[in-house]
């Protein structure tokens, strides 16, 4: 017999069992991972960032909508989305922001009743759309679309 052969025999099929009295067979070694280069954060900020149109050149129209009434925002989008797709445009969203709520406390009585106080809040709800490479007759009809009292809109050209 040959020393590897020799080897072979002595060598148990599962680890932690006894090959001789009193002996254990050792776990076998992790693995090495391969060494990963690190980046360092100044790196990280002089990259440019990922756009949004993937850099093919399309014009992407980013428009934010945002309303103190959920109801009256959902019915200005509509009137936006159903204005985009009447030209023909390729509409992302609408995709719904997180509400900004502002909270304020105040004293209900400043001499009496001093301790006792009323919270208010104003939540600001807010939705994006996006309309990917819109035509000329498309932005006009945006400009003109007329939205009601308390809808804010931004647009911008990326």
């Amino acid at each position: 017999m040959t020393t590897s052969e020799k080897k072979a025999k002595k060598l148990p099929t599962k680890v932690g069992i006894p090959t001789k009295v009193g002996t254990k067979v050792k776990a076998p070694k992790a693995l090495k991972t391969p060494k990963v280069p690190k980046v360092s954060l100044k790196k990280l900020k002089k990259e440019k960032p990922i756009r949004v149109d993937g850099g093919d050149g399309k014009v992407v129209l980013r428009i934010r909508v945002r309303a103190y009434e959920s109801k009256i925002l959902d019915s200005s989008v509509k009137q936006i989305m159903d204005t985009a797709v009447r030209y023909d445009a390729t509409i992302v969203g609408p995709v719904p922001l997180p509400t900004e709520i502002k909270k304020y406390t105040v004293n209900r009585s400043p001499f009496i009743y001093k301790n006792t106080r009323e919270q208010f809040e104003i939540r600001v709800h807010k939705r994006l759309i996006d309309i990917i490479n819109p035509n000329a007759k498309t932005i006009e009809a945006l400009t003109n679309l007329s939205l009601p009292s308390g809808v804010d809109i931004d647009v911008k050209m990326l």
